[in-house]
């Protein structure tokens, strides 16, 4: 059988020989794709393996017929006895395609399925090392589907492996703008000369699925830091995909996940903003617990912490089992610090000057532990305000620069003079007016 295959083998390459010298590409292209399935069919994997070496390397070889060698060799890999058989195929068609920018987009699919059976052997840090081999991003005939599964999958395999650095510059390569595209539009036709691009395999998911596993991962990278605002946008992002808006089962989860995370976030422009449009949600109707703590944060009153979270540490515990898990460990700590944050933004708003005493009366805190979340809070620009130690009184008032001073001065100065001069003019008016009634 072995004898029978070789002289088969043989003369096949005669004819591929005959063939590549006379530059026939759908002739050499037949030669080269009848010996790959020779060697298929006989299960000959080590053949196959040195006859697409051997084919490669040959003198002149035509590029049709290396891309038409690689794509066939691909569809065996699935067919193969065993791993061993399988990794060494992958590794040869590789090899092949390696440096050949006709075939890098098999070369990236190949690497693809590498890193594939290296994490479910176990050796995530390898996988990760192998897919970050390939930049798709430059990729011309590889479909935009498909370039961003593979980004994806380099940002979750360095998320797997705990580095977050390169998972960060990984996820930059993918603008949150591209899953807005309307994919209805008709395609153009290529015009002559451009690149034709690839469609993209069966089992890469559409965009919208896309959309909601990029961020997933962004969650999971903003996780590791505790950025409440980005978490809280990702989920904003997820909530705005229309198959998750039409299932309750799915918004439910994503829209809690939103009050909390907008609670948690420090107090900015950015989270006012999201603050303000999720109450505006009709959906947040629904979560009627949700809707009155996001109100609670919108009114410009003193929250008692004792009484919010007698209210809502059900509802905190309860995250751990619903969508997305548990709200991090550092969850509780950040909420009693976000609610001691308004409470003190709202005094500054009511009072220009009060006492330590006083303020951390209204805070249900200690006075060391009133003074230093005052002070961190000065300290983060979130405030202006100045603690006299020794009188024990709080300032909120903004230290007026030595030009405003000045410039109020001279408006204050200009005010004057006008109404003199108005009244000089009043005043001589009525002097003319009585003289007139004196002659007359």
């Amino acid at each position: 059988m072995e004898e029978n295959l070789d002289a088969a083998i043989e003369s096949l390459l005669n004819v591929e020989k005959q063939m590549r010298l006379a530059g026939d590409v759908a002739g050499t292209k037949k030669a080269v794709l009848d010996i790959v399935e020779l060697c298929y069919k006989a299960r000959a994997w080590k053949t196959l393996n040195d006859q697409i070496v051997l084919l490669s390397k040959r003198r002149g070889q035509l590029k049709q017929a290396v891309t038409a060698m690689v794509q066939k060799a691909m569809q065996y890999i699935d067919d193969t006895p065993d791993l061993e058989t399988r990794i060494e195929l992958i590794k040869t068609l590789n090899n092949v395609s390696a440096g050949k920018i006709y075939v890098e987009i098999e070369r990236a699919r190949l690497i693809k399925k590498l890193a594939k059976i290296k994490e479910d052997q176990g050796l995530i840090a390898e996988a990760a090392d192998l897919m970050q081999e390939i930049a798709v991003e430059t990729f011309g005939a590889m479909a935009k589907t498909e370039k961003i599964a593979f980004i994806l999958e380099q940002v979750r395999l360095c998320l797997d492996r705990q580095d977050y650095v390169r998972a960060q510059i990984l996820s930059r390569k993918i603008s949150p703008r591209v899953f807005d595209a309307d994919t209805s539009k008709e395609k153009k036709k290529p015009k002559e000369g451009d690149n034709i691009v690839q469609e993209a395999p069966a089992d890469i998911p559409s965009l919208l699925e896309l959309k909601r596993i990029y961020f997933e991962l962004m969650i999971r990278y903003h996780s590791h830091n505790n950025d409440y605002l980005e978490i809280c946008r990702s989920y904003k992002a997820i909530y705005d995909i229309p198959s998750v808006k039409e299932d309750p089962a799915q918004w439910i989860p994503v829209l809690r996940k939103i009050c909390w995370y907008l609670v948690l976030a420090p107090h900015d422009p950015m989270q006012s903003s999201l603050l303000n449009s999720t109450l505006e949600d009709k959906n947040l109707s629904e979560l009627a617990n949700f809707r009155l703590m996001l109100k609670q944060l919108v009114t410009m009153e003193v929250i008692h912490w004792a009484n919010l979270w007698e209210m809502y540490k059900d509802e905190f515990e309860n995250e751990k089992n619903l969508l997305g898990g548990s709200l991090g460990p550092k969850a509780a700590e950040d909420l009693k610090l976000r609610i001691i944050e308004h409470n003190i933004l709202v005094v500054s708003k009511y009072y220009s000057r009060i006492t330590l005493k006083r303020l951390s009366e209204l805070l249900c805190l200690s006075l060391q532990e009133a003074e230093k979340h005052l002070s961190d809070m000065v300290v983060s620009k979130a405030l202006v305000a100045k603690i006299d130690r020794p009188m024990g009184i709080v300032c909120f008032q903004r230290a007026k620069d030595s030009n405003d001073i000045l410039n109020s001065w001279a408006m204050n100065l200009e005010k004057l003079l006008d109404l003199v001069e108005k009244s000089c003019h009043q005043i001589h008016k009525e002097t003319m007016i009585h003289k007139a009634v004196l002659k007359a």
